[in-house]
């Protein structure tokens, strides 16, 4: 029992650590150059993300360990149901370096919409196994229909400086 709870929060503990770290290495970078780009008026306020990513991480965290715990660990037919899972947690946690670090806004959308792609089918290959898992990421594609909508007019908006050009 004192072993499952330890899986429990170890799972739901582990998309915070990519998010933790992607907002640590770029957080000198949101009020220098991003809060400089122009933004849609829908766009939410900057206070508005960490308290929405930490609900969304906590969710699809203990999602994860509610998948991988009807599935019987890490056994084979936990391959594609979790493997989806990690591979859009990756996309996810590659978005903040490419948007704010290298400020590809072309490669971020690239990104963002392979991970919309990846969460639609972790969400879809979950449903079978397990609904409270799959209603889980319910907000957390919600909210990424807004940052895929965000990240485009934000990448329309904001023409990238080629090299050489002056500012």
């Amino acid at each position: 029992q004192g072993r499952m709870w330890a899986y429990t929060v170890g799972f739901t503990v582990l998309p915070h650590v990519g998010g933790f770290l992607g907002w640590f290495m770029n957080r000198k970078e949101i009020p220098v150059w991003y809060e400089k780009l122009k933004k849609p008026s829908w766009c939410p306020s900057r206070k508005i993300f960490p308290v929405a990513w930490t609900v969304l991480y906590t969710g699809m965290g203990y999602a994860s360990y509610l998948i991988w715990n009807d599935l019987g660990g890490c056994s084979s037919k936990a391959v594609v149901p979790l493997g989806l899972y990690g591979a859009q947690l990756a996309l996810n946690w590659a978005w903040p370096p490419f948007f704010f670090g290298a400020r590809n806004m072309k490669l971020a959308l690239i990104d963002i919409l392979c991970l919309d792609g990846l969460a639609i089918g972790t969400m879809c290959s979950w449903y079978r196994i397990n609904k409270v898992a799959a209603l889980l990421l319910v907000p957390y594609l919600g909210w990424l229909a807004m940052a895929t909508c965000l990240t485009i007019r934000i990448w329309k908006d904001n023409p990238e400086q080629k090299p050489g050009k002056s500012e």
